[in-house]
C-alpha cells in the first residue's frame, strides 16, 4: 500500500478530485497549506505599500491506495494538476505498513 501526497495549486483541486474519481479512487484528505519551491514567492502591492509574499497558498491532497493503483493515480494527478508553469507542485510517495478501518476493523487493502 502507498500514501500519495500531492502538493498542487488551489484552483487545480477540483480537476485532481475529478481525475481521481474517474479511476475509482474513493477517498482523499485535503489540507490547505502554504509553502514555496522554485517560485520563491513574489512581491505584491497593498494600499500603496509593497510587501513580499514568501509562502504561497497550496493544497495538499493525500490518498491511501493499493500498489496496483499507483501508476494510475500518478498519471491522474499529473494530468489534472499540470499547467506547464513553475509552481504546479510535487507528488510524494510513501509506503504504508498497514491501514485499519475504524468502523469495521478491516485491515490492509480491504481498509483502503
Amino acid at each position: 500500500m502507498k500514501l500519495v501526497t500531492a502538493i498542487v495549486k488551489p484552483f487545480k483541486l477540483d480537476d485532481v478530485r475529478e481525475a481521481l474519481s474517474e479511476i475509482s479512487v474513493q477517498g482523499m484528505t485535503v489540507t490547505e497549506v502554504k509553502g514555496f519551491g522554485r517560485q520563491k514567492g513574489h512581491t505584491e502591492l497593498y494600499r500603496g505599500a509593497e510587501y513580499v509574499v514568501d509562502f504561497l497558498p497550496k493544497v495538499k491532497v493525500e490518498v491511501a491506495i493499493t500498489d496496483e493503483q499507483l501508476e494510475g493515480v500518478i498519471e491522474a494527478i499529473t494530468g489534472a494538476a499540470n499547467s506547464g508553469k513553475v509552481g504546479d507542485g510535487k507528488i510524494f510517495i510513501t509506503t504504508l505498513d498497514d491501514v485499519i478501518r475504524i468502523r469495521t476493523g478491516e485491515t490492509g487493502g480491504d481498509a483502503v
